[in-house]
């Protein structure tokens, strides 16, 4: 019987060691540069050029109100924007940016094939929802409003978004010149053409959106 207790007791001690080398072993393949790495938000830091959104860490979602219960939220799984970066920072700056209409994700496979159709966004005639930014207004050391179109189903109308640059700096893992913004906005569907289901669903759209740019020798081409 101690034997038995004597080997459980050795299993676990061992269990444990390993688990504690792992844990070691994790830390010390950490390169320093990610740990401690640090982003600022000066503008006169930041090289002048074309910086491509990063294709991995972008989100950009839609939220409605939904039988005044709750803001439904719909993302979208594919875009494309280009930010042109210009002496005089965010104030000179310009960004374009394309959304995949057919790649809206609601987590709902019958409402997907609802939003994508004709009542709604309509993809197969208008694969595309596309925004630029012309303007922007600061109202803080690193915040300001975008002043910019949005074109929804061949219809464009003006959209201003509340953006916060987050900072800048070196990717420690790519290398490359990084940028990272936040933003956020509101625009009425119905402008648009979209005013189907309403009143069950609102007509007010939230825009939110969180996204990196790098530039790379690709984007500055």
């Amino acid at each position: 019987m101690r034997t038995q207790e004597t080997r459980a007791a050795l299993c676990s001690a061992l269990t444990a060691l390993a688990v504690a080398a792992g844990a070691l072993s994790i830390s010390a393949c950490t390169p320093l540069r990610v740990v401690t790495h640090t982003v600022a938000a000066d503008e006169a830091r930041v090289p002048v050029g074309a910086y491509a959104m990063d294709a991995d860490h972008w989100s950009i979602t839609f939220d409605v109100e939904h039988l005044q219960y709750s803001r439904f939220v719909m993302r979208f799984d594919r875009a494309h924007a280009m930010l042109d970066w210009k002496p005089g920072g965010l104030e000179a700056s310009t960004v374009d940016v394309t959304i995949d209409a057919a790649s809206v994700d609601t987590k709902v496979p019958l409402l997907d094939k609802m939003v994508k159709g004709p009542d709604m966004f309509d993809a197969t005639a208008f694969p595309t929802l596309h925004f630029v930014g012309k303007r922007f207004v600061r109202t803080g050391s690193a915040q300001g409003k975008l002043e910019g179109e949005l074109t929804i189903r061949n219809v464009t109308r003006p959209i201003t978004l509340d953006v916060t640059f987050n900072g800048y700096s070196r990717n420690p893992l790519t290398k490359a010149d990084t940028l990272g913004f936040s933003a956020q906005g509101v625009f009425n569907r119905a402008q648009f053409g979209l005013a189907t289901w309403y009143p069950a669903v609102g007509d007010d759209v939230h825009v939110r959106v969180e996204a990196e740019f790098e530039r790379s020798e690709k984007a500055g081409a």
